[in-house]
């Protein structure tokens, strides 16, 4: 059986802390390990499981793949979209990908919280059953309540042992309805996960979307590899229908089961549903970071840096980053997408992306900005190097406070101490390298007419970004 690791979606209803260009599926919100890391984590235990296939947003390329390194796994490929498409085609690439028709896929989107892990297990193993029977297995989640805030699954009459062929799939009810639903027993909720044999998944999309599957797999038969990755070809991916694996297979298919699954599951699609699954103290707050409270209840607090301090409320979300706070009533965290909504329309960064911002060599963290000037913290892996480049509009500064640099600027290498420092003019070719076994941290100082980070010529980048 195959893992495949959907990581699509932009997570703002989670805002500030997931972003354009670090969603939720890339942030440590449970645990100790990020969204898609536990994904994988939890699969631990399960026998003949083979590397994973990975599908995300190109933008998002190497966070994916240093968390799968941090975890010890080396996906078989990591595919990248260059627009997103639904999952449809995502499930296509991968399905295209796999080594036989007869290989099983696990459909796994990244940002879903499972608390009993031996429970999932247990379903897992009775859909790979399933699937090598010629069936596209979906995971029902049992209803605990009339949640209007997913789609539902019925189930039909007939048995495959302790699941059941798929009657219908129903969209997101009215609170009446899903009343209904829960007190009929025959109704789950939708939970995005599947498992089928790549063969007979794309048997069955040609069948019912012809187009998808031919611009998949054109877009696959022109995709360049590009270190671990797999870029798709972007004009041709471009053209893809966009649909999810419900509309374009599932709904239409006569092969589809529903296995019923009570493992503790939750999407985390709110901060209201983040509060659900955190641990609470004897108040029923769910506190992360240095907070304090006083008669304070029912409330989830985060703090990233500061310390925060909440007095006589409940009810409430607290969420403090490096460069926003958001508060809001649990019952209206729905509406956190609106100010995403005005961030965007503004043009602001805070929509997409935080104060520190990861790239494939490290990170830079922006602590000051002014009209002319701003100042980084600068953290260069072992062995990375930045591109070769230069800038039209800036200056730099660097002091290196940490680690040893090879600075190369106008052709000619220079090595960077601690305590050292050395200064790129505006217009210069420059390039910065951490050969040593330690993270090399930096203070840059840039001074110029123009400080965005667009202002940059790349001549070489092992990373591809040329």
């Amino acid at each position: 059986m195959i893992p495949v690791i959907l990581s699509g979606g932009s997570g703002t209803r989670l805002w500030p802390l997931s972003r354009g260009q670090y969603p939720k599926q890339f942030l440590p919100l449970v645990s100790g390990a990020t969204m898609i890391q536990e994904t994988m984590l939890r699969l631990d235990g399960l026998a003949g499981l083979q590397p994973p296939i990975a599908v995300c947003n190109e933008d998002h390329r190497f966070m994916m793949a240093e968390q799968m390194r941090e975890i010890g796994i080396k996906p078989v490929a990591i595919i990248l979209e260059p627009v997103g498409k639904n999952t449809a085609p995502a499930v296509a690439m991968a399905a295209l990908s796999a080594g036989s028709e007869d290989d099983i896929l696990l459909i796994l989107p990244a940002d879903h919280v499972v608390a009993d892990r031996q429970s999932f297990h247990r379903a897992v193993v009775q859909a790979e059953q399933l699937a090598k029977q010629d069936l596209l297995v979906t995971f029902g989640i049992v209803a605990s309540e009339p949640e209007t805030g997913y789609g539902y699954i019925k189930r039909g009459e007939v048995r495959y042992g302790e699941a059941y062929k798929v009657d219908a799939f129903v969209e997101k009810p009215d609170l009446q309805t899903a009343q209904r639903y829960l007190e009929s027993g025959e109704y789950f909720w939708n939970s995005g996960m599947f498992a089928f044999k790549a063969g007979c998944f794309l048997r069955e999309l040609e069948k019912f979307n012809p187009q998808m599957l031919a611009v998949c797999r054109e877009a696959l038969k022109a995709a360049k590899p590009d270190l671990d990755f797999v870029r798709l070809d972007k004009e041709i991916f471009a053209t893809c229908p966009s649909d999810s694996i419900d509309y374009a297979v599932m709904e239409k298919t006569d092969k589809a089961a529903v296995i019923p699954l009570d493992a503790g599951w939750n999407d985390v699609g709110s901060w209201s549903a983040l509060w659900d699954v955190t641990a609470k103290d004897e108040t029923g707050n769910a506190i992360k970071g240095d907070v304090l409270t006083v008669d304070t209840r029912n409330s989830y607090i985060h703090s990233g840096n500061k310390l925060v301090a909440v007095i006589g409320v409940d009810n409430l979300i607290v969420v403090e980053t490096d460069d926003a706070v958001m508060i809001a009533a649990k019952d209206r965290v729905q509406d956190v997408k609106d100010v995403v909504d005005q961030l965007k329309k503004a043009k602001r960064s805070e929509a997409n992306v935080h104060r520190k911002v990861y790239r494939p060599w490290g990170h830079y963290d922006l602590v000051d900005s002014g009209d002319r000037h701003q100042t980084k913290r600068i953290v260069v892996k072992p062995g990375a190097k930045l591109s070769v480049q230069k800038h039209h509009h800036r200056a730099e500064h660097w002091v290196v406070v940490k680690g040893t640099a090879w600075v190369e600027k106008n052709g000619e290498k220079v090595l960077v101490s601690e305590n050292e420092s050395i200064y790129i003019p505006l217009g210069v070719i420059h390039s910065l390298e951490n050969p040593g076994v330690i993270p090399l941290e930096m203070v840059e100082v840039q001074s110029g007419s123009y400080l965005g980070e667009d202002d940059i010529v790349r001549y070489e980048d092992q990373y591809g970004r040329i």
